[in-house]
């Protein structure tokens, strides 16, 4: 099963963080990487850019809306993620305790979410709506 390993961490100015620290995680996170990929487990990997670059979209009486900045105001914001080939929770649990989540001894967590994998899209998905309702159970 593939799981999404999301990081949140208190977002800072990044000249703030002394750069041995900076280095510290990256390489961390690279040493996390190298062995999910050499165990066959690591889907992908990415830094989420800062928060002040976000864009939220959204629907309102019918009119698509977008707006700088996240959905929400939170003291943790979304920094990355990973997403693992594991074969149970428990390993995803393994693998997440591993990833850094915190800066300056700031405190930060891993969210672990199961991805509801979706069958190949048919061509006739194109022709029916009906299809939604078996992809969004």
């Amino acid at each position: 099963m593939r799981y999404m390993m999301l990081i949140y961490w208190k977002e800072m100015d990044r000249e703030t963080i002394p750069a041995e620290e900076r280095r510290r995680v990256l390489e961390a996170h690279l040493a996390v990487m190298d062995e999910a990929v050499k165990r066959g487990v690591l889907v992908g990997a990415n830094p989420l850019e800062r928060t002040s670059t976000a864009t939220t979209v959204r629907e309102q009486n019918g009119k698509i809306l977008s707006t700088d900045g996240p959905f929400a105001e939170t003291r943790e914001q979304l920094a990355g993620y990973y997403m693992m080939d594991c074969a149970d929770l428990d390993e995803a649990i393994a693998w997440a305790s591993r990833i850094p989540a915190h800066y300056r001894g700031g405190e930060g967590c891993i969210e672990i979410r199961p991805l509801r994998e979706m069958p190949a899209v048919p061509d006739s998905f194109r022709k029916s709506n009906a299809a939604l309702s078996s992809i969004f159970k």
